[in-house]
């Protein structure tokens, strides 16, 4: 399983999402600071999830930044992530 789809796995259980987009962009990254030679190091994420109502952006980004810990911790140098309410993302 690669880097990617272990995030996308993650965050579907954690955050039942209405739309989830995970992109590696590693390749953007390297020769800088964390990149690998193999990649999957730097990922932008988009999560809609009604879980995040009623949070601002900085609890909704901790929820999934918790989610995501053992990812963060070992592989994962870099996480761009906007987090949004359904009803925030049909506004869009």
């Amino acid at each position: 399983m690669t880097m990617a789809q272990t995030i996308e796995a993650k965050l579907t259980v954690a955050f039942a999402p209405e739309r989830l987009d995970v992109v590696d962009e590693s390749r953007l990254h390297a020769g800088h600071a964390g990149a690998r030679p193999g990649g999957e190091t730097h990922f932008r994420v988009e999560l809609v999830s009604a879980r995040f109502q009623g949070l601002g952006r900085v609890d909704r980004q901790r929820l999934v930044y918790d989610a995501l810990a053992a990812e963060l911790a070992d592989r994962v140098h870099a996480l761009a992530l906007k987090t949004l309410t359904p009803e925030e993302d049909a506004r869009a």
